[in-house]
């Protein structure tokens, strides 16, 4: 099992930035990938950015790719995300997950409950 709890997030306005965190804790957090989702009122969960156990790959969306980074410390269990050059469209409750089945699958087994960002214009 991994508990994930998400924190960081918060109201910012449009161009500012805020770096969301997500402690681990449970099973190895060395040995999990670890990605960030996102999910807008009405609309479906959405992929934002991945990251291989020890931090040698990362993937991002097109619509994050250059404003956003996910890092992690595996000495902390925890991943971050790094968020820059924020627009209205990033407004949403943004989801820490961990993968069991590596960085290659895309799947990912275990949830947080979320931390809401809201962007204004």
């Amino acid at each position: 099992q991994v508990q994930l709890v998400e924190s960081g997030g918060g109201l910012v306005q449009a161009g500012g930035s805020l770096r969301l965190s997500c402690a681990a804790s449970g099973r190895t957090f060395s040995n999990n990938a670890m990605g960030w989702f996102r999910q807008a009122p009405g609309k479906e969960r959405e992929f934002v950015a991945s990251i291989n156990w020890n931090g040698g790959s990362t993937y991002y969306a097109d619509s994050v790719k250059g404003r956003f980074t996910i890092s992690r410390d595996n000495a902390k269990n925890t991943v971050y995300l790094q968020t820059s050059s924020l627009k209205p469209e990033d407004t949403a409750v943004y989801y820490c997950a961990a993968s069991i089945r590596g960085w290659i699958s895309g799947q990912y087994d275990y949830w947080g409950q979320g931390t809401q960002v809201t962007v204004s214009s």
